[in-house]
């Protein structure tokens, strides 16, 4: 199958937070003129909060096909004409998710967040296959207006630029995510000047601010030089900040209807996790987050 031919698809659980991202998926589907496909993996209950009751009550295989065949119906309902299949994987929902990430244009989840506090915090499995999927995963983050309806899609969507930026699959895919929506894309290059970098454990050069600040600029361009000439008729708009990348990138969120971050996967003492930065706007931005799997 094509890049171009794959489904969007979106992992369901029954939560209020999978309901947004079928929103989402649908939209994106509609967007990229593909089919959504709905995944459900049956066991995810054993990573996260239950989803279904315990007994009295109805049997868990009737509650998963009311489920899936809900979220078929609310992505059909929201973009008409949609290709929506579903299917029930009775596995767990990380290595089902993970599956799914590589046969896929994008793969949609919610955030899993339980109301209050937690609403800021990314679950335990969107974490794990956001850090581990070969291919991009967009997680289904802010409030109403940043993650749904046509206003959203008049947002800009915002990019991190790499420390490596040259041949950036996530500046390509954020390129790309513009051009289809027919919107500005606002490319964000951080810079730390010498004595925070001291203070980040990283080595005094004893080397001016403004060299620090110019290198920030030509790696921004450098990244943006070889997708704005592939898609030159995406507006750019370039923002070097001082200051650490998170930051700079949570505060980008803020208005914005998608934004996009490349990573690199890094294997621990734990097995493989994410940098600070993604780490950081997967827990707390106030829109979606696509994670884009850089190579190498």
């Amino acid at each position: 199958m094509r890049a171009v031919d794959r489904p969007v698809i979106v992992g369901v659980d029954g939560s209020e937070s999978s309901l947004r991202a079928v929103d989402w998926a649908a939209d994106e589907a509609a967007l990229r003129e593909v089919p959504l496909h709905v995944v459900y993996a049956s066991l995810w209950e054993r990573y996260e909060q239950a989803v279904f009751p315990a007994d009295p009550g109805p049997s868990e295989q009737i509650l998963t096909d009311v489920l899936v065949v809900a979220a078929a119906k609310r992505a059909r309902q929201r973009v008409p004409g949609t290709d929506v299949t579903t299917e029930v994987v009775p596995e767990g929902p990380v290595s089902v998710l993970l599956r799914a990430a590589r046969k896929a244009s994008v793969l949609v989840i919610g955030s899993r967040g339980q109301g209050g506090a937690a609403e800021l915090l990314l679950g335990s499995v969107g974490l794990a296959v956001a850090g581990r999927a070969d291919g991009a995963v967009i997680v289904v983050r802010g409030d109403h207006a940043n993650r749904t309806g046509p206003g959203s899609r008049e947002r800009r969507v915002v990019v991190g630029v790499p420390d490596k930026p040259a041949d950036s699959v996530a500046v390509r895919f954020a390129f790309r995510e513009a051009a289809r929506r027919g919107v500005p894309l606002e490319a964000v290059r951080a810079w730390c000047p010498p004595a925070d970098e001291a203070t980040d454990h990283a080595p005094f050069t004893g080397e001016p601010v403004d060299a620090h600040r110019q290198r920030a600029v030509e790696a921004l361009e450098t990244g943006l030089r070889e997708p704005a000439g592939e898609l030159p008729g995406v507006e750019v708009r370039r923002r070097v900040v001082e200051g650490p990348a998170r930051a700079a990138l949570l505060a980008a969120s803020a208005d914005a209807a998608l934004l996009v971050v490349g990573a690199r996967h890094h294997h621990g003492r734990f097995g493989p996790r994410i940098g600070r930065v993604t780490h950081a706007v997967l827990h707390h931005a106030a829109c979606p987050v696509a994670v884009v799997p850089e190579r190498g």
